[in-house]
């Protein structure tokens, strides 16, 4: 006898306070175009990103503008703070975690000067991606900031 395996979700909710949008509205062909994976984008209000869900940071760039988070099912999750700000090189950002801490959902994991980057003449737009992975099998998106803002349904 042959059973059918059931999908799992998970609920993943805000990376920071603002205004919450289609992916497909940022000004980037990488992320409107979800070739790094799915998600949605927030034009933030603050400059305080905080753990969307638990798990466990998988990746932090040098500059300090992208961070991965994996639960334990191997669900990835990026955020990618602002566009081109990978030419700070750091400035402004000031990180709260590092590469393999265990996070809670609401814990600060990096802050940045969003002033100072904008100031600059950066886009503080951030997105928050699923990573592409076989798994996945749909991703509803809710565009209200106090509700999981996706959830992923997966095998």
């Amino acid at each position: 006898m042959f059973f059918k395996k059931k999908s799992k979700e998970l609920e993943i909710y805000t990376c920071v306070q603002g205004e919450v949008l289609p992916i497909e509205n940022v000004p980037d062909p990488v992320f409107a175009e979800k070739i790094l994976g799915d998600g949605i984008a927030i034009n933030p209000s603050n400059g305080e990103i905080i753990s969307p869900i638990d798990g466990e940071i998988t990746m932090i760039q040098d500059s300090l503008h992208a961070i991965g988070i994996k639960v334990d099912d191997d669900i990835e999750i990026l955020i990618h703070i602002g566009l081109e700000t990978v030419e700070l090189n750091g400035e402004g950002f000031t990180k709260k975690v590092n590469v393999n801490d265990r996070v809670k959902k609401g814990q600060p994991i990096v802050c940045f000067d969003k002033k100072l980057i904008e100031d600059k003449g950066y886009n503080t737009i951030t997105m928050m991606l699923v990573i592409n992975n076989d798994n996945i099998i749909g991703i509803e998106k809710e565009f209200k900031i106090d509700k999981p803002l996706l959830k992923v349904q997966y095998k």
